[in-house]
Parts: structure tokens; C-alpha cells; sequence
């Protein structure tokens, strides 16, 4: 299943994306089972993470077909192609955890040893935006770069968790652009500085559920700038594997659902190319991963000084 969140005209609702159908989980979750309690449960996509079950997804999308087929949607459905995709967890309730140089090849690109356990920092949550939404190129770099990179939400909460229970925790897999400010990063000498400026944190465009991906070592990864592709690789080439990576991050430190996981990226980033091919604005952004889909962003000036 592929969740998503939509902008309607009472606000962001979380979905399901079925082919060219957006169906609303609120609504559906009342009518499949009935009350308000259910759809309360879908306030919005961590709630459901939180509270709902895959069962009763399953059962409201059984609905939305049929109600489709009989030309009974209206409330419930929304046509996928002129829907406005938000990202699917619009303001994440943490901070998003990232892991630096978990490729080797990207390490080396970027003039750093391959890493011997897991290398942590974070993303804030107004970082965040969805598909097709503006990434600002801010006036405190001059030195914007890309990175595509598989994104896990985590479903179960959990502390200290086995590797061979990790993926147990796994509520599905998204996709995040770890839009950085190389200069930033470097003057600082720390990395949340150059990676969390506002819209650095693009997210989407569908949390896909872990059972439609069974295995997330075994994804392609692409990213292409205005048509060119630059990173072109595989989840195989992980130093730490997501369960790893999992599991190294819960030791002492509960994780809980919609807790998201950014799990690095591969060679291919501007910082790497010489000279390097930084990022300006008008420039588009596609990251794409094999099984969940390509998120598209454009790069823009900043806004009026004062203005946000």
C-alpha cells in the first residue's frame, strides 16, 4: 500500500494512492468501520502509524473501489493526477535522524575515510517539504548539493532492537532529498548547520508499506538534474545495512512510529565532479527510488530579505 498525504479543502488528509485515485483514509475508515473513533485514527499519517492497522487499510481502500466502480466516491476519492501532493509526513514530530558516508564511494568523493559504525546527525522538521514543492537556494551558501536517499518510517516503537528484528519495527520506505549546503557544512564543522536550512528536506511522494519491499538492500537509486542523471546506484551498496542502522540507533534510544530514518547517499553529488556542478535556481531536481517513485523539486532564489 502507498500512503500518502493530500492538500483538500479542509486541510492535509492522509490517502492511499491507487492507481489514478487518491482515496481518503478518514472518511473510509468511518464508512468500512463505522464511528468516529476509526477515523479519528487518520487524522493524519502518524496518527494512523500510531493507532491504525493494516487491516483496516486494506478495508477502506476494498471500499474506495467499489464505491468508484458504483460513482459514489465523491468525498472520499480524489483524481491522483491533479491531486496536490504533500510530503507524507508534512512536520515530522522529531527530528529526522540522517547517517553520513554510509557509501563508500560518496565518502571517498567527499574526502572522508568509510566509516567503522554508524555516522548520526539530524534534519529538523521545517526542513520538510513534499513533491514539487520550492527548495530555496538560501543567500548563506554558494555551494547547494543534492542527495538521494532511501528514507525508512519506523512503525513499532522500540528500544534496544535486535539487527534480526529490526525490519519488524519498519512501517514502510519514502524517499528524501539530503539537500546540503557543502560551504555551511564544512565552516560550521558539523553537519546540521549546512543541512537543515528551511526546505533543505524534501519528502515523499509515498510512504510504501514494508510489505510491498521486502528486501531494501536491493533498490536502485537515481537522481537527475534537469534531465542528467548524476546518481545512479544501489541500497546493496550500503556500508550499514537499514537493519543495522536500526538497530545501532535504538540502542538506549527509543524509537518511535513515524520516526524517520534518512540512510545516506551514494557517489554522484555535486561536491564530487570537478568542478563542481552545484545547484542554482531553476534548476529541477528528480531523486528517484526503484519501488516508491521519483520526487521532483525546484530549486528557487530566496524570497525578499525578511520575508519567509
Amino acid at each position: 500500500m502507498r500512503f500518502v498525504t493530500v492538500q483538500t479543502g479542509i486541510g492535509p488528509q492522509p490517502g492511499l494512492l491507487d492507481g489514478e485515485h487518491i482515496f481518503l483514509l478518514a472518511p473510509l475508515l468511518r464508512r468500512a468501520a463505522g464511528g468516529r473513533r476509526a477515523a479519528d485514527a487518520a487524522g493524519d499519517l502518524v496518527s494512523f502509524i500510531e493507532r491504525g492497522s493494516l487491516t483496516a487499510a486494506r478495508a477502506a481502500l476494498a471500499l474506495g473501489r467499489r464505491l468508484v466502480r458504483a460513482d459514489r466516491a465523491a468525498g472520499v476519492a480524489l483524481p491522483a493526477a491533479r491531486a496536490r501532493l504533500l510530503a507524507p509526513i508534512p512536520r515530522p514530530r522529531k527530528n529526522i535522524v540522517c547517517v553520513g558516508r554510509n557509501y563508500a564511494e560518496h565518502a571517498r568523493e567527499s574526502g572522508g575515510a568509510v566509516p567503522t559504525i554508524p555516522v548520526f546527525f539530524t534534519k529538523a522538521p521545517t526542513a520538510v517539504v513534499g513533491p514539487e514543492a520550492a527548495v530555496v537556494h538560501h543567500a548563506a551558501t554558494q555551494a547547494l548539493d543534492y542527495e538521494v536517499e532511501l528514507a525508512v518510517v519506523i512503525g513499532r516503537r522500540g528500544r534496544d532492537i535486535p539487527v534480526e528484528r529490526a525490519l519488524d519495527h519498519v512501517f514502510g520506505y519514502t524517499i528524501m532529498n539530503d539537500v546540503t549546503a557543502r560551504d555551511l557544512q564544512r565552516r560550521h564543522e558539523q553537519w546540521f548547520k549546512g543541512k537543515t536550512l528551511d526546505t533543505f528536506a524534501p519528502l515523499g511522494p509515498a510512504v510504501v508499506h514494508r510489505s510491498l519491499i521486502p528486501d531494501p538492500q536491493a533498490l536502485r537509486l537515481r537522481t537527475r538534474v534537469n534531465g542528467q542523471t548524476r546518481q545512479d546506484s544501489t541500497t546493496a551498496k550500503m556500508v550499514f545495512s537499514v537493519a543495522h542502522l536500526i538497530s545501532v540507533l535504538s540502542a538506549g534510544l527509543t524509537l518511535e512510529p513515524g520516526d524517520i530514518v534518512a540512510t545516506g547517499t551514494p557517489e554522484g553529488v555535486a561536491m564530487g565532479m570537478t568542478p563542481p556542478a552545484w545547484l542554482r535556481p531553476g534548476d529541477v531536481v528528480e531523486v528517484e527510488i526503484e519501488g516508491i517513485g521519483v520526487l521532483r523539486n525546484r530549486i528557487v532564489a530566496p524570497p525578499a530579505r525578511g520575508r519567509a
